[in-house]
């Protein structure tokens, strides 16, 4: 025979399945490429009844024949299986042992019955080998096995499941081949007839159930040449055998060539252990492990593949431009090919397979497809962060700023998480885009509280520059009400920078309780730079009231250093001079921001000086009652600078750091008062002299 041939056996006389094989055949043949586009065809037969010799003849296989010489003895064993050479579509040939063989007795039929089972149930095309002589016997060879097929296809198959049943009359006579046809037909028919049916098919025909097909051929021994030219005419009628009207036209529900190999292995174990063979739930559990294993190996090829651990490993450091179409692509390659090798298992099982490797292979790139929005959020951030800044330092309002370059960033964030939409994915980037959200605003708000806390330090320096030097000038001055102009001067410098303050603020956008929080502590800034001022000078206090008692003391109301002639009167200067520093006392005891009215003036003047002028029990009552307080009556405590125990105290050091230049002054006028009294008695010794000793 042709050495192109591929044949196995498939399952020996023992019963046992060649799985190796198999695979090996498969693989030879490449029947896995095939996908539906294929044929099984088998026979069955007596034996010796020339089966093996018909399939060679009419299909080019290898298998063997039985030697006429050794006689008539079993030549095929167990199933034996074989790829026909030339005819298209790829075409397998199952050659099965003969039947009513006396190797196995005539009590051993159940191989027989198992091998016609797995025959009919793996098969598109079964040829019956059967004698001419036999037609319209009762007793023939095949009507034991027709009944058996009949029983099973009815068991095995609906009317949906049409399998062709092609008759080969062998060694035909010189009876018509209509009348063989026609007694041939008759004896189906009663076969058909004495076969159990159940109820929903009592009445079914048989063409519902099989394409009945008959052929006639002479005799291979008495006439080879007759019997080619016949073989050849029928080898004609398997090409293109699945088209509508070839002889396999009517099959439905073919399992996809890549799960033959399986699914024939399991109908055999089926009908090893006598158990029901369901063969539509059978094509589903095929198609379940045969997609599951094909749907196992594109996922294996996609981890493994190096294209995609690049773009794996790329995208765990940097932004991968293009990341969605790339990836799209790669799962679609990978899914297209699971699709192409599946594409004739049961739709059902297919379909569920591939929204499980869909899944899986989601599953895995899932981490690379956050890890790509991770690095669009971080750049779209860090776009921002620029942007702003720029913004910011253009003069744009800062609001508008904010706003702006976020609506800018979020579009720009939209426009990159689209160009890495997985399309085979419903993947929701909305958590990254609140995450970058929540970043974007977190970033306002730290810009927005340093741009706020520098505005207002800048509007606190300016107030503190304007207020500071000049309330100190005025509270150590010579005003005659000082807190008057503080208050005012306070009033137009405070009402200057909240108004400045406030159209800067306008560029926030923030909102009205906010902004007059903000302008009531500057405010308070100013009224406290004015406090603290204040408290400063409280503090020198004894300084201020010593130069403001000299300034009196020893100056003029020209500002001219007083000469201490023996007209001045010391007494009254001083009287003044402490008079005008006591005054000051008075206006750094407290704190009068408000337009209130107080005492504290009068009280000071009428405990340390009016007292002093009233004698020495007026002193000693007097001054003792009204200084002995902490507090100031009508001031209160937060403003009391100098309290009125405090201002005794520092009117008594006061005294006693002024005695000198007191003293000093006193000293001057005596010795003016002495000079004077010298030159009198100069100028009346002068007289007395002139006037020859007249005394006066």
């Amino acid at each position: 025979m042709t050495s192109e041939c591929c044949s196995i056996q498939l399952i020996d006389g023992d019963g046992t399945f060649n799985v190796a094989g198999i695979e090996h055949f498969m693989t030879k043949v490449k029947l896995a490429d095939c996908g539906r586009s294929y044929v099984v065809v088998s026979i069955i037969g007596p034996q010796s009844s020339g089966k093996s010799t018909l399939l060679n003849h009419l299909f080019d296989t290898n298998f063997r024949e039985m030697d006429a010489f050794e006689g008539r003895t079993q030549t095929t064993k167990g199933i034996w299986m074989a790829q026909c050479v030339g005819i298209e579509p790829c075409t397998l040939v199952m050659d099965l042992e003969g039947t009513d063989g006396r190797e196995r007795g005539e009590d051993d039929t159940a191989f027989e019955k198992q091998s016609a089972l797995f025959a009919l149930a793996v098969s598109d095309i079964v040829l019956i080998n059967m004698w001419c002589h036999d037609i319209g016997r009762e007793q023939a060879a095949n009507k034991p096995l027709l009944k058996t097929v009949f029983e099973v296809m009815m068991r095995l198959f609906g009317p949906s499941y049409k399998t062709t049943l092609l008759f080969v009359i062998r060694d035909k006579t010189k009876t018509p081949l209509g009348s063989l046809k026609s007694s041939l037909r008759e004896d189906i028919q009663k076969i058909w007839d004495t076969v159990p049916k159940p109820e929903t098919h009592k009445e079914t025909p048989l063409s519902k159930f099989f394409n009945v097909e008959v052929v006639a051929l002479n005799s291979y021994e008495r006439k080879e040449e007759l019997f080619k030219e016949q073989v050849a005419d029928l080898r004609l009628r398997f090409f293109h055998s699945i088209t509508p009207d070839g002889l396999a036209g009517g099959r439905q529900a073919v399992v996809p060539a890549s799960g033959f190999s399986f699914s024939a292995q399991q109908i055999w174990k089926v009908i090893k252990e006598n158990k029901d063979l369901d063969l539509p739930a059978h094509k589903v559990m095929v198609a379940t492990v045969r997609c599951e294993e094909i749907a196992n190996e594109k996922f294996a090829s996609f981890t493994a593949n190096e294209e995609w651990c690049q773009l794996d490993e790329a995208v765990q450091s940097h932004a991968v431009p293009g990341f969605g179409k790339k990836l799209s692509s790669m799962l679609g390659t990978f899914l297209t090919a699971y699709e192409a090798e599946v594409t004739f298992f049961d739709e059902g099982v297919r379909l569920s397979k591939r929204m499980l490797l869909e899944k899986k292979l989601l599953q895995l790139t899932l981490p690379a497809y956050q890890s790509m929005l991770g690095h669009i959020r971080s750049k779209t951030l860090e776009t921002f962060k620029m942007e702003f800044d720029i913004a910011l330092n253009k003069g744009k309002d800062f609001a508008m700023a904010a706003r702006g370059c976020t609506e800018s960033s979020m579009a720009q964030f939209d426009e990159r998480c689209a160009d890495a939409v997985i399309d085979q994915a419903n993947w929701d980037s909305s958590k990254t885009r609140y995450k970058l959200t929540r970043d974007i605003d977190g970033h306002i708000a730290v810009v927005r509280a340093s741009k706020l806390a520098e505005l207002t330090t800048l509007y606190e320096t300016k107030l503190n520059d304007e207020l500071f030097g000049p309330v100190g000038s005025v509270l150590a001055g010579v005003s005659d009400d000082p807190w008057t102009k503080i208050r005012q001067f306070l009033q137009d410098k405070t009402k200057a920078a909240v108004s400045s303050f406030s159209a800067a603020l306008s560029g926030f956008e923030m909102d009205k309780e906010t902004k007059d929080s903000m302008l009531s502590k500057l405010k308070d800034y100013a009224r406290g730079v004015v406090e603290t001022k204040a408290k400063e000078e409280a503090g020198r206090v004894l300084i201020h009231m010593n130069d403001k008692f000299i300034t009196s003391f020893s100056y003029d109301s020209d500002s001219k250093p007083r000469d201490w002639t023996c007209w001045q009167d010391i007494n009254a200067i001083t009287k003044t001079a402490e008079s005008s520093s006591l005054k000051l006392l008075s206006v750094l005891a407290a704190i009068r921001l408000e337009e209130e009215t107080d005492n504290i003036e009068k009280i000071l003047f009428d405990a340390l000086i009016k007292s002093k002028s009233g004698g020495a029990a007026n002193k000693s009552t007097t001054s003792s009652d009204l200084l002995a307080s902490i507090y100031w009556d009508e001031v209160p405590a937060s403003k009391t600078l100098i309290t009125p125990h405090r201002c005794k105290l520092i009117w008594k050091q006061f005294g006693t750091q002024t005695r000198s230049t007191v003293f000093q002054a006193r000293t001057a006028k005596e010795a003016c008062e002495l000079e004077k009294i010298r030159k009198v008695n100069l100028l009346l010794s002068f007289v007395r002299m002139s006037w020859g000793g007249v005394s006066f």
